[in-house]
């Protein structure tokens, strides 16, 4: 392991082995916002995550310091990206899967004056609760149709108040307040990856699952109608419905040229029946006799 320097306060060198000692043991380094993080999240992420993951907090200094000492491959890239305050989380995770699991681990709160919008926040069509009064000028403020029905403000139709990065105001946050709305996100979010020699963004490891699953998907229904239009059995379905067709085919092709087979003669039998007695029919309508 590469020597630090012995001027460093103690706590420090200790800190700066650590990230150096676990960034040399995993091929995963994910860099985490602390913005609006509780320590009661991470420390349950602590705990159930344990064996998977290890988190380290330390200073910017500490950290790229550390991280120019490891001999990766384009880490040092990593430590000249470093900006803010950072959660170190180092695991063998896919980070993509790691990613999943932070947003999903996500807690809704209140939003105050300042904040940034995480998503869209809509004010949504009904009874507010709320009685009319001083209340009703920042429904105006913030552009949401109202009208007053059985003692109670009511909201005439779901208005967006707030597009993700967008910042919200004192009214609004007021307003939102009011109404019991929470709609800040908070936990932690990856803002940078290190994964064997690359450098992900939050954009890059972003996975939108509704999306994702659509597509999958579509793509799956266009897949198995390309092998059933080509006649390529490429799998147990595709092959079942190539037989049914061909089955049904060949069932069409010996009705039409009348070959007798166990399968045809009840049918060609029928067929011809029904014929006979068209014949009896248009014979009677006629006149002649049988």
């Amino acid at each position: 392991m590469t020597t630090v320097a012995r001027h460093y306060p103690t706590r420090k060198v200790e800190q700066l082995r650590k990230l150096i000692s676990l960034s040399e043991k995993y091929h995963v380094i994910a860099l985490a916002k602390l913005t609006k993080v509780r320590s009661t999240q991470i420390m349950e992420m602590r705990k159930s995550m344990r064996g998977q993951l290890e988190l380290l907090v330390v200073k910017n200094k500490i950290a790229v310091k550390g991280l120019n000492q490891v001999g990766k491959p384009s880490l040092n890239n990593l430590a000249n990206s470093i900006k803010g305050q950072y959660l170190y989380i180092f695991t063998d995770m896919n980070p993509f899967k790691l990613n999943l699991m932070l947003e999903k681990n996500k807690v809704l709160l209140p939003a105050k004056a300042g904040d940034i919008a995480t998503d869209t926040i809509i004010i949504p069509a009904g009874n507010t609760g709320l009685a009319p009064g001083p209340v009703l000028s920042e429904f105006k403020d913030c552009k949401v149709i109202t009208k007053i029905e059985g003692g109670s403000i009511w909201v005439t139709k779901d208005t967006m108040v707030a597009q993700p990065g967008d910042v919200i105001t004192p009214r609004l946050a007021s307003l939102l307040s009011k109404l019991n709305i929470k709609p800040i996100k908070a936990g932690l979010t990856l803002d940078l990856v290190y994964w064997d020699g690359l450098i992900l963004t939050s954009k890059d490891i972003h996975i939108d699952i509704v999306q994702f699953t659509s597509d999958f998907i579509f793509a799956s229904r266009n897949a198995f109608n390309l092998a059933v239009n080509s006649g390529y059995p490429a799998d147990k379905e595709v092959t079942t419905v190539l037989v049914v067709q061909s089955l049904a085919k060949a069932l069409n092709l010996a009705l039409k040229s009348n070959y007798m087979t166990k399968d045809t003669a009840e049918l060609i039998l029928k067929d011809a029946e029904l014929q006979a007695y068209k014949i009896l029919e248009l014979t009677k309508q006629k006149g002649f006799s049988t």
